[in-house]
């Protein structure tokens, strides 16, 4: 399983985020920076994704935090709050 960890105050923007998780998950260049292309790279793999979350961040940042830990959760993986 691999393990990484989200702190959203971090990010600006969800692009930013998504560029974040495309390199710590070494996603293919043709990553498409969207839940629905997250889903398909991740599931591609035999491995879950473990996701520690620092900070959720805020507005849009916060969403694509929340949709990512969704991905991730419906594939098998784990999703913890650091400071939860």
């Amino acid at each position: 399983m691999q393990t990484i960890m989200i702190d959203g105050s971090r990010y600006a923007t969800p692009e930013e985020l998504h560029r974040a998780l495309q390199r710590m998950l070494r996603l293919p260049d043709y990553y498409g920076c969207n839940a629905d292309a997250l889903h398909d790279c991740l599931s591609e793999r035999s491995e879950p994704v473990h996701l520690w979350i620092a900070s959720r961040g805020e507005g849009p940042v916060e969403d694509t935090v929340s949709l990512v830990s969704s991905v991730i959760a419906d594939l098998g993986g784990r999703v913890k709050e650091m400071n939860a």
